[in-house]
């Protein structure tokens, strides 16, 4: 597939994702908690913010005390917990006033099992050979739609012209969207795009699904730079597994990069877990490679604990989270320089050659009005010296993160980084 089926929107390729997790989100676990979040993240650079789940929660086979926000029980409602209808479209309205875009968590695949078309449409679910619901997945707390029924799409896609309708939302995230068939998608995006032009996030990582999608996942990248800092790895097949994307997925294709997400954060790790001291340099690859980076909830805090998935247990937040002006400066160099857009099709991404390719990844991001050179000490170990191989790097970069200018001209030119350490230039044509 050379092109792309759907435009995305304009703003979207130098934009950024941030993952709402409401219910650990506040004291309080609902809108009206988040809410109060609102000036300080469009301080951070925040511009798309994904409300996971906010529908109803079945209670049927539920989990924990308050159960899976992916097992929704009514796509017309929402979830007690956070707040009425009534109140989250306010908060819509209020994150547009602050120039925020809301997309929210769709979880199209399966329901819960106490669901309210369980009663209405029971021939909208999958059976087994007994005739009873079931989830082919092996998760015990939801049950299957089924995506050969045209009564079932067509009612699929009125929820989400709901959403889109009531609540003058910007789009939707996909959950698990490989589970559901692709013509699905291209049918309900082509419908619903006719109300308002919308943002389409998938989860997955198929390249076809971009027949659909706008933003595709990395879960590939991010078990590579998982398996790198175990050692199962090195640079080189870090720069493979972008080899991969570049040539798998079409040109134009928007790609999310992220440390952390509910799933990784709660199942797997925080990014201190999984990542160390690493995990700043591979959040500054996330939000300069090309792609668009996501934050997780707390990761400006940063939050050092796993959430807990199925019951309350709140962000413990401080009065100045101690990486908001980091990501602030990342977020706002996407705004600043052109050469970051992510899929641009006139813009350059590659690795830059030095004396210790081994340890130092570095990578330059070009267009016709600007540049921007990524330095990533990816090892443990200090004052690793380097220079430049690549005829590419020439002229007066300022410092972008913390301050100065160096003249780098095409040959050797010697640099250092300590451990795990990285640095962000830019040239300005």
């Amino acid at each position: 597939m050379s092109r792309l089926p759907f435009t995305p929107l304009s703003w979207s390729r130098n934009s950024n994702v941030y993952e709402v997790n409401l219910r650990q989100y506040s004291p309080e676990g609902n809108f009206a908690g988040f809410a109060k979040a609102l000036p300080r993240l469009k301080d951070m650079g925040v511009e798309v913010l994904w409300f996971m789940p906010i529908t109803p929660i079945a209670l049927k086979e539920r989990k924990g005390t308050l159960g899976s926000y992916y097992a929704s029980s009514d796509f017309y409602s929402t979830n007690p917990e956070y707040g009425t209808l009534e109140e989250f479209k306010a908060l819509v309205e209020e994150a547009h006033q602050h120039g925020f875009k809301v997309i929210i968590d769709w979880v199209a695949n399966h329901t819960g099992w106490d669901h309210t078309w369980t009663v209405s449409n029971p021939e909208y679910y999958k059976k087994n050979a007994a005739g009873h619901f079931f989830d082919s997945n092996g998760w015990d707390d939801v049950i299957d739609l089924d995506y050969t029924n045209p009564g079932m799409r067509a009612a699929m896609i009125k929820a989400m012209r709901f959403w889109v309708q009531e609540c003058n939302i910007d789009g939707f995230r996909c959950d698990m969207a490989m589970l559901v068939p692709l013509d699905f998608w291209v049918e309900a995006r082509t419908i619903l795009d006719r109300e308002k032009q919308l943002f389409w996030l998938a989860e997955c990582e198929e390249p076809h699904y971009h027949e659909a999608f706008d933003v595709t996942y990395t879960w590939e990248w991010m078990h590579k730079t998982s398996d790198f800092i175990k050692g199962h790895t090195d640079v080189n097949g870090l720069e493979n597994q972008l080899w991969k994307y570049n040539h798998q997925f079409p040109a134009g294709a928007m790609r999310l990069y992220f440390t952390s997400n509910h799933d990784e954060n709660s199942w797997n790790g925080t990014e201190f877990e999984k990542y160390g001291p690493a995990h700043q340099a591979l959040a500054v690859f996330s939000a300069t490679w090309n792609g668009m980076p996501l934050i997780y909830s707390g990761q400006e805090l940063p939050n050092k604990k796993r959430l807990k998935f199925f019951d309350r247990d709140p962000i413990e937040w401080t009065e100045q989270p101690e990486y908001h002006d980091f990501y602030r400066k990342l977020l706002r160099l996407r705004k600043e320089y052109d050469c970051l857009q992510a899929g641009s099709q006139d813009n350059y991404t590659f690795r830059v050659k030095t004396s210790a390719n081994q340890h130092i990844f570095a990578f330059l991001r070009t267009s016709e009005n600007d540049q921007v050179l990524v330095m990533l000490n990816l090892s443990p170990h200090d004052n690793v010296g380097f220079g430049f191989l690549d005829a590419a790097i020439d002229g007066s970069y300022e410092d972008v993160l913390d301050g100065g200018n160096f003249v780098f001209h095409p040959g050797y030119r010697y640099f250092q980084l300590n451990a795990w350490g990285y640095k962000v230039f830019a040239l300005k044509r």
